[in-house]
């Protein structure tokens, strides 16, 4: 009795330690920032032009912006997912250049060599300092489509909630941050302990413009259940496609920017 008892203290012990490792460690569990950021030209973007934008906190961010180049065309603001930064986005925001539509690439704080650290609050103070740069621009409020993929979703539901925009296209989305990791850690009280949770589905019932998801079957990072969870909870008008055997990382290969930019063509007008 006494060794099962001991054992039980040791594994306790354990079990405490690892969980108290990643509550202090979450963050760096969360957000996986790259620093380096070539100019636009140095990767065959030369049409992207780093622009600088100040958040309401005071930081300094780069960003990449092109306007669209076509009177009907929309201004899509692009919320990246936790990995890398803005220049491994050049790529995939490519065809809506070429279909005319302008782009504001955001790097938040603490990526591409920008000032600060990354936490669900500095991520929404950069996204509202990114829509105001377009404002100020004299672009629309409903010209602007905000398109965040990955964690970015959680971002664009945010700004869409707060701020009248003309378009939500969701790429990989999720109800919260808190649930998806629920789900990857079951042995872990994750919705009691995570500190940046994203709570699309406490916010997706204040978005009323036209909003689009996108999910692969097979997404093993966020399940396509938290997409269609969303969805649910989302007001009209929507729509979702969810592609058979598309993963977290190749929805391009499945025509992800085809379906992207009929939504917003049927939606904000133009081809």
């Amino acid at each position: 009795m006494d060794l099962l008892l001991r054992t039980g203290f040791v594994v306790a012990a354990i079990y405490l330690g690892v969980v108290g490792v990643m509550y202090v460690l979450q963050r760096k569990m969360m957000y996986f920032p790259a620093q380096a950021l070539p100019a636009p030209a140095e990767i065959g973007a030369p049409d992207l032009k780093e622009i600088r934008l100040v958040t309401d906190d005071g930081l300094q961010l780069v960003a990449w912006r092109k306007p669209a180049s076509r009177p009907d065309g929309a201004e899509i603001l692009y919320f990246h997912g936790n990995g890398g930064n803005i220049a491994h986005r050049a790529e995939k925001v490519r065809p809506f250049l070429a279909a005319g539509h302008g782009i504001l690439l955001l790097s938040y704080r603490g990526y591409g060599g920008n000032p600060g650290a990354p936490d669900e609050a500095g991520l929404f103070a950069d996204a509202r300092a990114a829509y105001d740069a377009l404002i100020a621009e004299g672009v629309a409020p409903s010209r602007i489509a905000v398109l965040g993929e990955s964690l970015g979703s959680g971002v664009a539901v945010y700004l869409a909630a707060e701020r009248e925009v003309g378009a939500v296209l969701l790429e990989a989305p999720y109800t919260s941050a808190a649930d998806v990791g629920q789900k990857a850690y079951p042995f872990v009280p994750v919705k009691l302990l995570m500190k940046d949770r994203f709570d699309s589905a406490a916010r997706i019932a204040r978005v009323t413009a036209p909003l689009q998801i996108v999910h692969g079957e097979a997404d093993r990072v966020i399940p396509a259940e938290f997409g269609r969870r969303l969805f649910a909870a989302a007001n009209e008008p929507k729509e979702a496609v969810f592609i058979p055997g598309g993963n977290h990382g190749n929805l391009e290969l499945f025509q992800l920017q085809k379906y992207q930019l009929d939504f917003l063509a049927r939606h904000l007008g133009g081809e």
